[in-house]
C-alpha cells in the first residue's frame, strides 16, 4: 500500500517520539546542556554526567517507556560502545582530558550511553512501530556484522574494507523488506532503503553538531597531536591529527 501524505506526515511524527526518551541522554553526553566547568561541582563534570544519565534511565524504566528486556539490549550497546570508546582513546584516535573518577580503561563510563542510545532507538521502533524484517538473510547479515567490528580494529594496521563491506551488506539485504504499522495500516519499504536512511541521518546529525560549531578550534587542554571542535571539546572528546 503506498503512504498518503496524511500517513506519511505521522510516520514523520514518530520519529521524535522515538527519539525523546533518548535526546536528553545525547544531549548531556555531547555537551549541549549548561557546561559544568563554569560553575563550581562538587564532583567531577565526567562522573555528574554519568549520575545523571543513570537516573534517567531508572525513570525511564520505573515510567515504563521502557521494559527490562529493552534495558538488557540498551545495556549491551554501552558495553560494546565504551569497549569501542576504550580501543580509540589507547589508540590516540581521540581523548578524554576532563577529571572524572568512574573510567574504563581510561574511559568516561558515561560515553557508553552514547551508544546505548541508538539501542534504544532501535527497541522503540521494534515496539512503536511494529516492526517486522521479512526475507532477513541472517548468516550472511551476521557475518558482515562481524567484519564491520573487526574493520573497526583492523583498519588502523590494514587497509580500510569499509565501503567493501557495505556493498556487501546492500547486496545481502536486497530482496529483504521491512514491514511497519503507521496509523493502524501496514506499510513496507526495501531494508537497503531503511538502511541508506538510518546510516545517512545518522551521518547528517554528527555532521551537523560539528558544522554548527562552525569551525575547529586548538584545545583548551591541548596534548600532543591533538585538536577539539567546540562541540567534541564541550563533550570532552578531544580528536588525534
Amino acid at each position: 500500500m503506498a503512504p498518503t501524505p496524511r500517513r506519511l506526515v505521522q510516520f514523520a511524527l514518530l520519529e521524535p517520539g522515538l527519539l525523546r526518551l533518548r535526546h536528553r541522554h545525547l544531549r548531556w553526553a555531547r555537551g549541549e546542556c549548561p557546561d559544568l566547568s563554569y560553575t563550581d561541582p562538587p564532583i567531577a563534570r565526567y562522573d555528574a554526567l554519568l549520575i545523571y544519565v543513570v537516573v534517567v534511565q531508572i525513570a525511564f524504566v520505573a515510567l515504563k517507556q521502557e521494559t527490562w528486556r529493552e534495558l538488557g539490549v540498551i545495556c549491551a550497546f554501552h558495553l560494546i560502545g565504551l569497549a569501542l570508546e576504550v580501543f580509540k582513546v589507547h589508540t590516540g584516535s581521540w581523548a578524554y582530558p576532563d577529571a572524572g573518577v568512574v573510567r574504563v580503561g581510561g574511559v568516561p563510563v558515561f560515553s557508553g550511553f552514547m551508544y546505548a542510545s541508538v539501542g534504544s532507538y532501535i527497541c522503540q521502533a521494534f515496539r512503536r512501530l511494529d516492526l517486522h524484517v521479512g526475507g532477513f538473510r541472517w548468516w550472511p547479515v551476521s557475518l558482515l556484522a562481524v567484519a564491520a567490528y573487526l574493520n573497526f580494529f583492523t583498519h588502523h594496521v590494514i587497509i580500510d574494507l569499509r565501503w567493501v563491506i557495505a556493498a556487501g551488506f546492500l547486496i545481502t539485504l536486497w530482496g529483504s523488506a521491512v514491514h511497519f504499522t503507521v496509523g493502524g495500516e501496514r506499510y513496507w519499504m526495501p531494508t537497503t532503503v531503511a538502511f541508506i536512511l538510518i546510516g545517512g541521518f545518522l551521518w547528517l546529525a554528527e555532521n551537523l553538531a560539528t558544522a554548527l560549531s562552525a569551525l575547529a578550534l586548538p584545545s583548551t587542554r591541548p596534548t600532543a597531536g591533538t585538536w577539539c571542535t567546540p562541540a567534541s571539546s564541550a563533550a570532552g572528546r578531544c580528536s588525534s591529527h
